[in-house]
């Protein structure tokens, strides 16, 4: 049975996105004290504003400085970043186009300068295009590997996912004594209530052949990692790729 532990404190990015917001109130609503990190608070999602465990943090991210950034992080056990491009023309080709890369590597480097007793755990929302290193996606051949190179050339958003995730593997590391982290990789995000989903620490299908991803599912795995000890324990280091059952190859 997992063991489930009453004393968490999430820093939230991105929880006025569609993954992020249902993030937030799946927190909440599991009794977790959230400090949400928004540019505006009217994006939050409704019935969330005068939660009393929700505390909301206006500012941009990649503007806080470090010292500011570890204010907000001190006091959280976890940082979940939902953090994504608006899906614009603006969004996609404008800057920041490493808004997520710049927010991931100055939360690690905030928590490894606060240098607390137990590691900050941080949950990265990611896409199922990100690959784990050394080629370990077997089922990635050298034409997917290769469209993928394509698009993170072409899109900024692809490029700044990969190496948001790169900074987890190669910066941070597997041992580092004050950050542990988890890469979430969804596949195509879809509307939806919370249903059945399969986790799976290599890749199931192909590129060119998506399944499918609740938002909601996303959420619901993000909040297991927060809050359930044998989750953690299991993701710790990994890419875990999420998609709903229904959808997934037998």
């Amino acid at each position: 049975m997992s063991t489930v532990s009453p004393d968490h404190s999430v820093l939230l990015l991105g929880g006025t996105g569609r993954t992020g917001g249902r993030v937030l109130t799946q927190l909440l609503e599991r009794g977790v004290p959230v400090r949400a990190i928004v540019r505006s608070a009217a994006r939050l999602p409704e019935g969330v504003a005068d939660d009393p465990l929700l505390t909301v943090v206006k500012a941009d991210v990649l503007a806080l400085s470090a010292e500011e950034l570890q204010k907000h992080l001190e006091g959280c056990d976890t940082v979940i970043s939902c953090l994504g491009h608006t899906p614009s023309l603006k969004g996609v080709f404008g800057p920041p186009f490493d808004l997520v890369t710049r927010a991931v590597s100055n939360l690690a480097q905030a928590a490894e300068a606060l240098r607390p007793a137990e590691p900050v755990r941080l949950i990265l929302m990611s896409s199922v295009s990100v690959m784990r290193p050394a080629h370990a996606d077997t089922i990635r051949g050298s034409a997917q590997r290769l469209f993928l190179w394509a698009l993170r050339g072409v899109l900024p958003p692809a490029r700044d996912n990969q190496t948001a995730a790169d900074v987890c593997t190669d910066r941070v590391g597997a041992e580092n004594r004050f950050v542990e982290w988890v890469v979430v990789r969804p596949d195509s995000l879809l509307e939806g209530d919370v249903t059945e989903y399969r986790l799976s620490e290599a890749l199931v299908s192909s590129i060119f052949k998506a399944d499918g991803t609740n938002m909601a599912n996303v959420a619901h795995l993000m909040c297991e990692l927060t809050t359930e000890v044998d989750a953690w324990r299991r993701w710790r280091a990994k890419m875990p790729l999420i998609v709903n059952a229904a959808t997934t190859k037998a």
